[in-house]
């Protein structure tokens, strides 16, 4: 087949490969920007220095921030599982919104001989391929690209030494540089520095070829045992390190929403928490995010050695966040802010430079920003939207409202500066005015004055319901919030 067919219709389905206008005019018909796709695992958005936090350093990633685009409000879905990076990967890679990637979990390897992962659509929109790290898909990462190295678990092993620590008093039994303990020492050289030789690797050979690339590189990092060398940790002396202003020894609502002691990541501290433990906790988490940006560094460094920068879109987002101490939480499985939203950096040609933009968007709409960028129209069933026209100023907004979810245990909808929460079990609902308290701390939700706002948000997130697929009947459970 010659080349101009191939590019003129192909795939499944109604995929066309039409390249943009806007990268027609500058680079011509048959050119293509590379992707360079680099995320991370628990990484909430407050873990970027440029982007307010000057307790942690992120030099790297601040060059990111500096060099392109950031969106402030990025958010994941939500999760139908304990390992929220399951559910948050799969909409990724599906393009599906939270219940319908969860009808095709189970058979993502059928998804992937259909062509419907993100990076069949790659391959057949002429790029080379690369992955290295967590995938954490029920497909076949060694077909899915062209080259995969080192494909990685949902998280390294952990210990029983790393759970209900460290204890204000008492000897810690686990260090984060002890190799002992395996983790991310496990094979003799950290995993995080495995995906940057891997990284710095592929871009060589990218270098030799004509064919634009698409690498995805997926960092465990900083995902529990958060392990890194010595030196990291020394880098954050727990004198300090501050305790987050929303501590509480302990949620009120833990147990009914399904983050009690039986959940593995809040089992990483001790019950009650403590602001020694939390202090900790959060040192460990700074020096691996540290220790994470000094890799993402190698391989900005190797991509601008290659040649090939100019033509070369970055992409680094998280798969969600962490709340390490925030709301007396240790884990993922929560909607707060610290949980759901992710740093999202975009850096490439024509792309503004140190600039934030504040609409609220999904961290799953990079699937079908590099989409657009390679010339593929958007499959019917990827429901997120391109980040492009947000960054282009062709538009202001890209949804009216945003959806998060944990079980049936949890429901949530943010919308004009003010988020609902709703834990179903406890029959509970929470208000919060991010504009005014965005760390989440005063619940508005028994003033007779939020009644209104209430039922507004409630509204919205019965639609949203069933644009995700959501069969939770909140009608009955709450129906004191419905629209009289």
């Amino acid at each position: 087949m010659r080349r101009r067919d191939f590019l003129r219709t192909v795939g499944v389905g109604a995929s066309t490969f039409v390249l943009p206008a806007r990268l027609q005019a500058k680079q011509g018909p048959a050119k293509r920007p590379n992707i360079l796709f680099i995320f991370a695992d628990d990484q909430t958005f407050e873990g970027v220095r440029a982007l307010g936090n000057d307790e942690v350093q992120t030099p790297n990633l601040d060059r990111l921030v500096r060099s392109g685009v950031t969106f402030t409000h990025a958010y994941n879905q939500g999760s139908w599982s304990g390992a929220v990076c399951i559910a948050s990967r799969c909409m990724l890679n599906t393009g599906r919104f939270l219940w319908h990637a969860r009808k095709v979990y189970d058979t993502a390897e059928q998804e992937r001989t259909a062509g419907r992962l993100w990076s069949e659509y790659m391959k057949r929109a002429g790029y080379d391929t690369y992955m290295t790290g967590k995938w954490h898909l029920k497909a076949n990462a060694q077909k899915a690209f062209k080259v995969a190295k080192d494909v990685r678990p949902g998280m390294p092993n952990q210990t029983p030494q790393g759970y209900n620590r460290p204890i204000e008093g008492k000897p810690d039994p686990w260090k984060p540089w002890d190799p002992k303990f395996g983790g991310y020492w496990k094979g003799g050289k950290h995993w995080s520095e495995v995906v940057g030789d891997d990284a710095v690797e592929f871009l060589g050979q990218a270098a030799r070829s004509d064919a634009p690339f698409f690498m995805y590189l997926a960092f465990n990092a900083p995902h529990d045992p958060r392990q890194s060398p010595k030196e990291y940790v020394d880098k954050y002396p727990l004198d300090r390190v501050k305790v987050p202003g929303n501590f509480l020894p302990e949620y009120p609502y833990k147990d009914a929403i399904g983050c009690g002691e039986k959940l593995r990541d809040e089992r990483l501290a001790p019950f009650p928490r403590t602001p020694y433990a939390v202090k900790v906790n959060r040192q460990e988490y700074y020096a691996i995010i540290t220790h994470m940006d000094a890799q993402v560094g190698r391989i900005l460094d190797a991509l601008e050695k290659s040649g090939k920068a100019g033509d070369t879109y970055i992409f680094f987002s998280a798969d969600h966040g962490l709340a390490v101490g925030h709301h007396g939480l240790m884990g993922k499985q929560n909607q707060y802010d610290h949980s759901v939203r992710v740093p999202l950096m975009v850096r490439g040609p024509g792309v503004p430079k140190d600039k934030r933009i504040d609409a609220a968007v999904y961290l799953q709409d990079i699937m079908p920003s590099t989409l657009e960028l390679a010339g593929v129209s958007r499959p019917e069933h990827v429901r997120f939207k391109s980040l492009m026209p947000l960054i282009d100023g062709r538009s202001d907004r890209s949804y009216d409202a945003i959806y998060g979810a944990y079980l049936d245990l949890q429901r949530m909808v943010t919308k004009d500066a003010h988020k609902l929460i709703l834990y179903p079990k406890a029959k509970k609902a929470r208000l919060y005015n991010l504009k005014d308290d965005p760390a989440e701390m005063k619940d508005l939700a028994d003033s007779p004055e939020s009644k209104p706002v209430m039922r507004k948000l409630f509204a919205a997130l019965l639609r949203l319901r069933q644009e995700t697929g959501d069969r939770l009947d909140l009608k009955g459970i709450y129906p004191d919030l419905l629209t009289k």
